[in-house]
């Protein structure tokens, strides 16, 4: 089935989302920054903090102690494989400016993602990753230019102008936004796959709704 990505929805999908979860999402990153000095905890609650896409992408209301599920740690093997994988496809696209590095970290965006919500083995989820985002990366890649300057960077140096505090809180809630605004893609993009309940004997994490 072709999942269409509508740049209009994105955006409705990311302001609501992202405002609606503001607080909880402010409360992950205090608790990340809060413990991320503890050996092993700071694993699980790195991974948790880089995958909350998954659970917006549900229109889940995230309570920020969700960080801490040892779930996370479980899978921290495979997810690291992943990262490693994925960083290792995109690095040697910088020497041929910029460009090809770009679309291979587009192409998989959402590889880190199905390893830890869809319980997918690092290489599959990159396969996964590479045919869910075929068709969608010029979308995807403008709405980031989008998040970047237009929501981030432009409201940011004129506020920054004015007060340098509420400039920082922005940011704070342009990230949010940016955020969700990535939730909505991830699950457009994966509606089809599985989910990772059908592979709970293996460890991963299952998030259910909550």
């Amino acid at each position: 089935m072709d999942h269409k990505l509508s740049f209009g929805e994105i955006i409705s999908f990311a302001f609501k989302t992202g405002i609606r979860n503001f607080p909880s999402l402010l409360g992950c990153v205090v608790l990340w920054f809060l413990t991320f000095w503890i050996p092993y905890i700071n694993v699980g609650t790195t991974i948790a903090l880089s995958t909350l896409p998954a659970m917006l992408s549900r229109g889940e209301v995230i309570s920020p102690l969700r960080i801490f599920d040892g779930s996370y740690r479980r899978c921290m093997g495979e997810y690291f494989l992943a990262l490693g994988l994925k960083n290792l496809v995109v690095a040697p696209g910088v020497l041929f400016a910029f460009v090809p590095a770009i679309i291979m970290h587009i192409t998989y965006s959402l590889t880190t993602l199905l390893v830890v919500d869809k319980a997918r083995p690092a290489t599959e989820a990159m396969s996964l990753s590479l045919k869910a985002t075929e068709g969608h990366r010029a979308t995807i890649f403008f709405w980031t230019v989008f998040v970047f300057v237009v929501l981030t960077l432009i409201p940011f140096l004129i506020l920054q102008k004015i007060w340098t505090p509420l400039a920082l809180i922005y940011v704070l809630v342009s990230s949010v936004v940016g955020l969700a605004g990535k939730a909505y893609i991830y699950g457009q993009l994966t509606a089809h796959i599985p989910d990772a309940s059908e592979n709970q004997s293996q460890g991963f994490p299952v998030m259910t709704t909550a």
